[in-house]
């Protein structure tokens, strides 16, 4: 099971967070203990206000006339993620989930039959198996890092396992199921050493704490709108860095990836653009470009010490609790926390804590 605490002692000062502020853009925080972020956070007022304004002009003027009347708020998600990534607007796409844009990303790469990946055992599971489905269609071939003392990936065991054939290192920045923190620009500098693509799943981390591309190294990197960001399901990014997008090309095209030049031929968009769907989530899209101001409005320094202090404190609570274990490997943790309870099915557990307005969500194994 995994818990994601938000709220906690109001006399702590947490540099410039503003607590009664987040708390009133939060509404149902009065009456619910919301400790699911990493699952799906509750959506601000801005964000969800912002959303439901598209949706109402959709419904009075159509949805084509309302996207041709939003060109601004619709283009603010690519300068939002811009801003919060360190990153040039067009290497931004918006794609409707992670899943979907790791895919379409990853599936776009040029690999040959005996190239090989490098990964490490807590890479989410849907990654893997779609790197199973390459290793079965392409021939590809994944070898697994070990693990540090800490539990994160092993940089040294990492290097040491690069041959003439590895291509590509995969890794998760915050995985779901525990609290780590992966060494990510450590893995940046040895990507970069020895010419490999480097792809970074930060569903967990974007939103919860400060995430540089251009420190990082990473050449691809997605994440999820409805988590730390506290965007709306249903929504997702793709950072592709201009040092590799013209070597991508997106599995599935349309006229929003791609113009049709010739009976023949046609030509990809020369930015991330390449890898979104001309038919998209467009309130869904303006949410998530008003949920990364909203991060950056609040200040992500400020949000990863307020996070840190509040999954401090849990870990010090449930620590005094006969029969829970917490799953901890040590080193920089994130606000992930993540505990068994002796004796009962994490699923129960769950249940039994929503059934007093206390969301938490069990982690199967299955989905680590």
């Amino acid at each position: 099971m995994t818990l994601h605490h938000r709220r906690g002692d109001d006399s702590v000062d947490v540099m410039k967070f503003d607590l009664n502020r987040a708390r009133r853009d939060t509404p149902s925080c009065e009456t619910l203990l919301h400790l699911n972020n990493a699952g799906a956070s509750l959506m601000p007022l801005p964000v969800y206000t912002a959303m439901n304004d598209y949706l109402a002009l959709e419904q009075s003027v159509g949805g084509y006339e309302a996207a041709a009347q939003s060109s601004e708020p619709i283009e603010n998600f690519y300068i939002a993620f811009a801003k919060l990534l360190n990153a040039d607007p067009e290497e931004i796409g918006f794609i409707e989930n992670a899943t979907r844009a790791w895919n379409m990303a990853v599936s776009a790469i040029a690999f040959q039959p005996g190239d090989r990946v490098l990964i490490h055992d807590t890479e989410y599971s849907s990654n893997y198996l779609s790197l199973l489905r390459l290793q079965t269609d392409k021939g590809l071939e994944i070898d697994i890092v070990p693990s540090d003392p800490l539990g994160r990936i092993d940089v040294v065991a990492m290097e040491s396992m690069i041959t003439p054939q590895t291509k590509a290192v995969f890794l998760t920045h915050v995985p779901s199921h525990v609290g780590l923190v992966n060494p990510v620009e450590a893995v940046g500098e040895i990507a970069r050493k020895h010419g490999l693509l480097y792809i970074l799943d930060a569903c967990q981390s974007v939103g919860q704490m400060r995430v540089d591309v251009k420190a990082i190294g990473c050449d691809v990197l997605c994440g999820t709108g409805r988590k730390f960001l506290r965007g709306p399901r249903g929504t997702g990014f793709l950072y592709v860095s201009r040092r590799v997008l013209e070597d991508l090309h997106p599995p599935f095209i349309d006229l929003q990836a791609a113009a049709w030049t010739s009976t023949h031929a046609y030509t990809l968009r020369s930015d991330a653009k390449r890898f979104e769907c001309w038919e998209r989530f467009m309130a869904g899209q303006i949410a998530l470009g008003k949920a990364a101001d909203y991060a950056m409005m609040i200040g992500l320094d400020e949000i990863e010490k307020r996070i840190g202090f509040l999954a401090t404190l849990l870990r010090s609570q449930l620590q005094d609790i006969d029969g829970v274990d917490l799953f901890e490997s040590g080193g920089q943790t994130s606000g992930i926390v993540a505990f068994s309870v002796a004796g009962m099915d994490a699923q129960d557990v769950v249940m039994r804590l929503r059934a007093q307005n206390i969301n938490v969500s069990a982690a199967r194994v299955e989905h680590a």
